[in-house]
């Protein structure tokens, strides 16, 4: 009998073969993609920021674009760390201090920059607003 000569039983063999299989099969599977970077509280704060100042900047446009008596439709707005920027194109300096004051007057505005707006008259660039 092949058990007398020491060799392993037909089970036993059967249940190392399948063992082996099993082990060379995992070993071969392709491994799951990594995860995603998590982001952390420094991103998600600037994030937060970035929205935020978007909301403002927004915000202000609203109520340039309200104002009854200047027309404040080519002027762009935006926000960087309670900075707001104003730039585009008026037709008189009054919108450019009126501008200005709406700006100032929105919650978490420090500044209003508006050297980049321009003074427009009867079509025709003057220059930059002073």
């Amino acid at each position: 009998m092949a058990q007398d000569r020491g060799e392993m039983p037909l089970s036993l063999r059967a249940l190392v073969i399948v063992a082996v299989a099993l082990a060379a099969s995992c070993a071969s599977s392709p491994r799951p993609p990594p995860a995603p970077p998590t982001p952390t509280d420094a991103d998600r704060t600037l994030a937060l920021q970035h929205a935020t100042e978007e909301v403002v900047a927004s915000h202000i446009s609203a109520q340039l674009n309200a104002d009854p008596v200047y027309y404040f439709r080519h002027v762009d707005v935006s926000v960087d760390e309670g900075v707001a920027t104003l730039s585009g194109y008026v037709w008189d300096t009054q919108a450019i201090y009126r501008a200005r004051k709406i700006a100032s007057e929105v919650p978490g505005i420090t500044r209003v920059v508006s050297s980049e707006l321009r003074l427009e008259r009867n079509g025709r660039d003057t220059g930059p607003a002073r």
